[in-house]
């Protein structure tokens, strides 16, 4: 938890959106409101309006760099991180354009109109997006649309940028980051490893390699450049990598309960969970094995519970279902991590529970 920067880190803490996501180096966020309150609960007193205006100062965007998946990432890096990592995903998309009888050439002819449409400062959301591509003549039906867009941010041609409203937008790479980083892939290397690591760590070089999508060879490879910023330890047995700081740091117990959101790097950043979550309750995480985490209740380090949030314009709802037996002072620290949510949000809370 330390090292995930959910309580204070032997050198410190970022204390924006930018420095955050810098420390992680990349962040899941396909569910928007999941990677709002992700860097909420990290920023102690944060708004979610504070958040957004952060993203909307480009402090972090939002794109494809790895697994075919969207996370924030530092906007300056994005285009390196899309062309060590994210290659790999346009690599394996041939056979996915089969299935929705698209061609590369159509492919890339869509990244063109966009490219066109967004120019000078555009700004569409993606309704907006897809009515320019059907204008130029290109079929956007069925998930058709959605592979466009992703395979245009795929290509470092667009990227995700704030919502308007509880739209979804798009601009251009090149404009929403002007300035990019430019290492070479060596280093580039290095400052993955460097990051995953040290947000993650103690971990291995497997979890790695499944966060970034790299080879193995490209994997081991990081981790040589990374050197002495990174130090080996062994958990259970097995060979971890961590942030030689957390070697000295205080060992002091940790009871914290927190209310994590639920593709938080928490527990997305591993193959095996099991330091902070009894396999038992794997189901009730992550339902039908469907990759859709559950938002959790964390004591300790440990997952006791999943809660889940209905918000309306005046109000959020909190239903907590505690996995394991909460005796009532647990409870009402549970409540207590659930109101900074509702903070969050600038809404009152009603907080029930569901077992």
């Amino acid at each position: 938890m330390t090292s995930l920067l959910l309580r204070e880190h032997p050198r410190g803490r970022p204390e924006s959106v930018a420095g955050v996501v810098e420390w992680f180096g990349a962040m899941q966020a396909q569910d928007v409101a999941s990677g709002m309150w992700s860097l909420g609960v990290r920023l102690p007193g944060r708004t979610a309006a504070d958040i957004h205006a952060a993203l909307e100062r480009r402090e972090a965007l939002r794109t494809w760099p790895m697994r075919g998946t969207v996370h924030l990432v530092p906007a300056r890096d994005a285009r390196w991180m899309l062309e060590v990592t994210g290659v790999r995903a346009l690599a394996g998309a041939q056979r996915r354009r089969e299935l929705l009888g698209l061609t590369e050439a159509e492919a890339d002819r869509a990244a063109d109109v966009l490219d066109a449409a967004l120019a000078g400062g555009g700004r569409l959301t993606r309704a907006g997006c897809l009515a320019a591509l059907a204008a130029a003549g290109i079929d956007c039906a069925g998930q058709r649309g959605y592979h466009l867009l992703w395979y245009a941010s795929q290509r470092g041609v667009t990227c995700v940028a704030p919502h308007i409203g509880t739209e979804q937008t798009f601009a251009l790479l090149d404009e929403w980051a002007p300035d990019p980083r430019r290492p070479e892939r060596d280093e580039a290397l290095g400052v993955l490893a460097t990051r995953y690591f040290r947000s993650h760590g103690p971990t291995t070089r497997q979890d790695f390699a499944g966060w970034t999508g790299l080879t193995a060879a490209d994997a081991r490879r990081a981790v040589a450049v990374a050197g002495d910023a990174l130090a080996t330890v062994r958990v259970d047995g097995v060979e971890a990598l961590l942030d030689p700081a957390l070697l000295d740091a205080p060992r002091e117990p940790v009871d914290e309960v927190l209310a994590l959101p639920g593709f938080d790097e928490y527990l997305l950043g591993y193959k095996d969970r099991a330091l902070m979550l009894d396999p038992a309750h794997r189901q009730a995480i992550i339902p039908g094995s469907n990759g859709v985490f559950q938002p959790t209740v964390v004591r300790a380090g440990r997952v006791v519970g999943t809660w889940r949030r209905t918000a309306t314009k005046t109000r959020v709802r909190v239903a907590v279902r505690p996995l394991v037996s909460l005796d009532l002072a647990t409870r009402e620290r549970v409540a207590a991590a659930v109101y900074p949510y509702a903070r969050f949000l600038g809404l009152p809370a009603r907080l029930e529970w569901a077992d």
